[in-house]
């Protein structure tokens, strides 16, 4: 059971509306972001609440993307949560956009939170919800995921992926990550 989701991105206004930060868009988008109850805490901000009895922890790291395993290894050792009850929320550059997707474990795709987490968690053996962003046609990869999604995908995001990825996480939730890995590996939202 995933009882620790950690939502990658960047601290700061600037990188808000960044490629980067769409696990963070996606957070602020559920249906029960509103509700939550947020505290500093790990070296990010935390929330918490009840699905079947059980607390569940949401975790928005503050260390910026590249050292993400530093605020999500704290949480779990101080809840005493094993890597495989962990879940990162990220963007990924291997899938086109208009898709997401959940996996365990795997390659890193040359993520940076993805490496952090692993440096600190001392394995690569998580759940994932990935988020695509599609590889630039450039070699400014720094640069394209630091960058704003235009007014149409932003239009895609809330009107399309969002809410069915929405609806994917809150069945994660509820009755667990192995109902939904495979029925939702790579799911298009065009």
């Amino acid at each position: 059971m995933i009882r620790l989701y950690a939502f990658l991105g960047n601290f700061g206004k600037e990188y808000a509306n960044n490629r980067h930060n769409v696990a963070w868009q996606f957070l602020n988008s559920l249906p029960f972001s509103a509700q939550l109850s947020w505290e500093r805490k790990f070296k990010g901000h935390l929330a918490s609440r009840e699905v079947g009895g059980t607390r569940i922890f949401f975790l928005m790291p503050e260390t910026y993307m590249n050292n993400s395993g530093e605020s999500v290894a704290e949480c779990a050792r101080f809840f005493r949560l094993k890597p495989e009850e962990i879940m990162a929320v990220h963007d990924e550059l291997e899938m086109a956009f208009g898709f997401f997707g959940f996996k365990f474990s795997g390659g890193l795709g040359g993520h940076n939170g993805l490496r952090s987490l692993e440096k600190h968690l001392g394995t690569r053996d998580f759940a994932r919800m990935r988020f695509g962003i599609g590889r630039p046609a450039h070699d400014d990869i720094a640069g394209y995921v630091l960058s704003d999604f235009s007014k149409d995908e932003r239009l895609l995001l809330d009107t399309a992926i969002f809410p069915k990825a929405a609806s994917a996480f809150s069945e994660c939730l509820e009755a667990g990550f192995e109902s939904v890995v495979d029925k939702y590996k790579k799911v298009s939202c065009r």
